[in-house]
Order: structure tokens, then sequence, then C-alpha cells
């Protein structure tokens, strides 16, 4: 028998599951009805209004498999093929909707493949809980078959662990694990199941409906003086982060912005979150930040963060604010009281939720047009290139696909030096999306871009998977061919683990290990999964290549011939080489 014993229950589970098969609906002593465990958390995931639940299938939450049964249509099980592929689509989901990503495996390597997700997901604030099986609670400590301590395993990534010990508290706890994940700073819960705790009866009845969580706003002091700060700045500069904006929010951020005509950039991957458009955006502040963002930090006088969690990406290693002093005037306002201060020590801490504050302030007034024109036209030079020495030339590739994606496009990447193009190169309008972890890892791309096929079967969605990459997470295309949620995925195929093998060449020049791939046939493979797929050998064929690829029913996967010479937008492989052997003295 496999050790992942995924499929058939042995000893105490398979006694477990004969008790579950005989969910007789029996009648409590007042005529309740009795439900077990599995039927009480699924119809209480139900009344709090999940509608999808990605996983692999374990026989340590039988139960509540059992349970999906009845629930089609309702809430639906997404069957994916790795643990760690139903994670990654569960915080896709998180961060695409608002809505907890719910993602079920079973116990001990079940739950450590799913924990990439769940890191992910608390990087990114996206909201998610990861239901894991737990062996039953007679055999608790005594490191049983595929038995985990859950609080010691996911307890520095995750928002709170918790363990159900009875089954009569799976309301209270689920309850409170929604909530935590969607309030304050939005983050992944994870929700221990024991066995013998499923298979048990109660007549508790489930949820019934929704929780509604409404931000913190700011008391109107705080928002007198932050626009206070700004009037008597010469440099303002507004950057924003996080997935949980609303339409509403995101519509008055940028009303108060154009209408003070202070500059916009946004943290790392959240480009999506101000309309690339407005004539006040300047920019990613991300990795491979580009100078003229990096100007704008250093040279401004006070920055408006909000929502923003000052991570190493955004903030260029933490070198662009001085720790734990800025010499920028900064304002920071977080729904979340742990970020406030947590690294930089703001001139004005808020805390509040971001459409609540920004619905709150009214345009201001100041000398700041040509600061804001400057910063404008550095991000419109940064979209420029020059022709790459490559068979598909990705600065022609994004250029084009600018012009023909449609505006709710729903673009994803894993990571890699890839991940330029879609971050740096394509713009987002109010109504496009983009989902890119800022956890930096590989294979996040193709599931995240499965999960929005299914959250949104009618949109385009594009994958941008770099070679390694995609085999990272290759095996969802079965997921996404059984589901009918098939997007158009961009493979850049040159060869190597790009983004390692630019810090070799930086570090040691030459000396290539490690980093070169011999690749499988991708058009074959992905054909063999349902997907139309071709060979992209030139950028001239690029763009009838899309269309066809767009016109697909059923999604598309095109293998780009990219040269590894073409390693970043600006830099070949051998410059990257030279400058380091120049450097040592070996040029």
């Amino acid at each position: 028998m496999s050790q992942r014993s995924r499929g058939v229950g042995v000893g105490v589970g398979l006694r477990l599951f004969r008790l579950v098969l005989c969910r007789c609906m029996v009648r409590g002593k007042k005529g309740a009805k009795m439900r077990n465990g599995g039927q009480l958390l699924v119809q209480s995931l139900v009344g709090l209004g999940a509608t999808k639940a990605f996983g692999v299938p374990g026989e340590s939450y039988l139960a509540v498999l059992d349970a999906l049964h009845d629930t089609r249509e309702v809430l639906d099980y997404v069957l994916c093929r790795h643990e760690g592929g139903a994670a990654f689509m569960a915080a896709a989901w998180g961060k695409l909707t608002g809505s907890p990503g719910i993602c079920m495996v079973t116990r001990g390597p079940g739950a450590t493949n799913a924990s990439i997700g769940v890191h992910t997901a608390m990087q990114d604030s996206a909201p998610m809980i990861l239901f894991v099986g737990q062996v039953g609670s007679d055999m608790t400590g005594r490191e049983a078959f595929q038995e985990l301590d859950y609080s010691a395993v996911f307890g520095t990534m995750a928002k709170w662990v918790v363990e159900i010990d009875r089954v009569e508290r799976i309301p209270e706890l689920l309850s409170r694990a929604w909530v935590t994940a969607v309030s304050g700073r939005p983050g992944p819960v994870v929700v221990a199941l024991p066995e013998d705790m499923l298979a048990s009866l109660t007549d508790v009845p489930p949820l019934d409906g929704p929780v509604r969580v409404h931000e913190p706003g700011p008391a109107m002091e705080s928002v007198e003086e932050t626009l206070t700060l700004l009037k008597h700045s010469d440099r303002p500069l507004i950057l924003l982060g996080g997935c949980n904006w609303t339409a509403e929010g995101r519509a008055a951020l940028q009303a108060f912005a154009e209408g003070s005509d202070i500059p916009v950039i946004v943290a790392f991957r959240y480009q999506d979150q101000f309309d690339n458009h407005s004539a006040v955006y300047a920019g990613e502040a991300g990795v491979g930040m580009p100078p003229h963002v990096k100007a704008l930090i250093q040279k401004a006088d006070t920055i408006l963060a909000i929502n923003v969690r000052f991570g190493e990406m955004t903030t260029d290693g933490y070198t662009l604010l001085e720790v734990p002093t800025p010499k920028q005037r900064l304002i920071h306002v977080h729904g979340s009281e742990g970020e406030l201060g947590k690294i930089y020590r703001p001139a004005l801490a808020i805390q509040a939720g971001p459409n609540a504050f920004v619905r709150a302030l009214h345009a201001v007034q100041g000398p700041w047009a040509d600061w804001r024109a400057e910063a404008r036209a550095g991000y419109m030079a940064s979209l420029r290139l020059e022709p790459l020495p490559s068979p598909v030339d990705m600065g022609m590739v994004t250029a084009h696909l600018r012009h023909v994606l449609p505006e709710d496009a729903i673009v994803t990447n894993g990571a890699g030096n890839f991940a330029v193009w879609p971050n740096k190169f394509l713009q987002y309008g109010m109504h496009g999306r983009l989902l890119a972890p800022q956890s930096g890892a590989m294979g996040y791309g193709v599931p995240a871009a499965i999960a929005a096929k299914v959250a949104y079967p009618q949109r385009l969605v594009v994958c941008f998977a770099g070679d390694g990459d995609f085999q990272m997470t290759a095996q969802e295309l079965a997921t996404g061919w059984q589901e009918g949620a098939q997007p158009v995925i961009l493979i850049l195929n040159n060869g190597i683990y790009g983004t390692i093998r630019a810090h070799q060449e930086r570090e040691f020049p030459g000396r290539v290990s490690g980093t070169e791939m011999v690749n499988p046939d991708f058009v074959m493979l992905a054909r063999a999964h349902g997907f139309h797929a071709e060979r992209v050998e030139t950028t001239e064929a690029f763009a009838e290549a899309f269309a066809r690829a767009v016109a697909s029913p059923t999604g598309a996967v095109l293998d780009l011939a990219i040269s590894a010479e073409a390693l970043t937008p600006r830099a070949t492989l051998s410059a990257i080489r030279e400058a380091a052997l120049a450097r040592a003295g070996r040029g």
C-alpha cells in the first residue's frame, strides 16, 4: 500500500469510515437533526458562502468528502493532482475574490505538500483556509501514522492554527477561522480535523449565513492630519499594496490622487490595484525595481503608504527607507495594528481599512504638477525597449499584448526572471487583474490561472510561465482539463533556471552549475492534457499563434523559443558575465 494511504482506509480509518457511512440522520432527544462532523463542516461552509474547495482526497477526511457528495453545484470539490497545486489555487482564489480560498488535504505528507500555498497566501496577505486531516484523538502524541503537530508546522506561516477536538465546536471555530482569514491583514488559517471528531454525531446546527466584516474606519482627526502633512510637502508620493481593495475603494483612491496630482506607485506585484493608464501612475516597487521608481522613493519627502506590508522587495532590501526612522515623512495606513511600526517608525500611524480610509479623503492642492509629470514620464519610458537577441522577442510580444488583451483579462505568473514581462511590461486597467506570488514561489502561475478560470470561466486568463517554473506544477493541466478551466499558458522556454543563472554569472562568472535543463516536448505534453498547443519559433509568428490560442475552446499552451542570452530586458547573459569578469580582473 502506498505510504500516502489516500484511497484505502486501514485500521481505525476503515472503522471510522464505516461509521460515517451509517449516517442515518437520526433524531436527537429533542427531535433535532443529528449530523456527523463532516456534514456539519461542509454545511457550515455552504452557509458561509463557500462555493469551491480545491484539494486532493485522503482517508483522514473521508467524512468531509462524503458530505461534499451532497453539495455539488453549490460547494464543488475541485480535484487537483498535487497538494501544492491545490493550495496555490486556494491562495489565488482568495487573492482574486477576497473570499477565503478553501483547500482540503490529508494529514502528514498532504499537509506538508500544501505548506507552499499557505506561505504564499501569508506573504500575499490573501485569505485562505486549509483543512487538514488528523489522526484520531485517541492516538495523538504517539507519532501515529502521518501524525504532525500542525501548530508547530504552520505556526510561523499562518495567521492562526487550530485543531477542532469536539464536533460541537465546528461552527464556532469555523466562524472564527473565516473572520480571522479576511480581517485585519488577511491571510491563511489552518484547521486540523481529527478523524474521530469528523465521525462523531451532534445536533448542533450548521452556520446559516455569511459573515460580514466591515473595515475599521479612520478617526477624522487622522484624516485631517494626513491632508495637512501632504499639503506641506514638496514631493508627496502614494504607495499602495494589498489585495483587499474594493472597486469603490480603488476608484476613490484614483480620484484623490488625480485630483491632488500626486504620483502613485504600487508594492511588489500589486500593480493591478491601480489603473496603470492614469496620468498619476508611476510604476511598481518590486524585484528589478526601475531606476525611476527608486528615485521617486528616495526623493519623496512624504510617503502615504496605504495597505502596505513593508517587505524586502518593495524597499530594495530595506535600503530605500532607513530603518527604523526614514528620512521621508511616513504616513502608514493599515487595517492591522501588527503592521504599523513593525519595521519603520511612521510620523503618523493610522489603523484603518484601505477602502474606508481613502473614502474619507478629499483632494488637496500643491505645486506638484512637475513632480507628477516627471514620475509618469519615467514610467512610460520604462516600457520602451531595444530589440532583444532572441528568436521570440518578449519586448515585442508584451507590446502586442498591451494592445490585444481585453480590459478584464486576468494574468498570472510564478517566479523567475521571466516574470519581469507580465510585471513590468503589461498595463492593468481598472478591470484587469494580476495574480503573482509575493513569496517568489515557483509553480504558482499555472494553478493560479486554473483557479481564475474556475472563478471566471468567461474571462481570458493568461499565464506566463518559465520552463522551469512550468514544470513545478505542470500536472495541474489535468485539473484544468477535468474542470473545463483551461487558460492560455505562455511558456518562456530558454532552457535554464534564469534567476539563479543570472546570480551565478554575477558571482561565479563562467562557472555554470545546476542551472541548465533538458526539457520535454511541451507541445506534446499539453496536447496529452487536452490543450491546444503550438511551438512559436519567431516573434512574427506570435500574434497569429496567440489569436488561435485565445480562440481555442480547450485553452492553449504556446511554447515560446527564448534565447538564454535575452536573460533580462536590458542586459544579456554575456554582458552580465563579462561585467563580473571585469570586476574580478579577469576580463
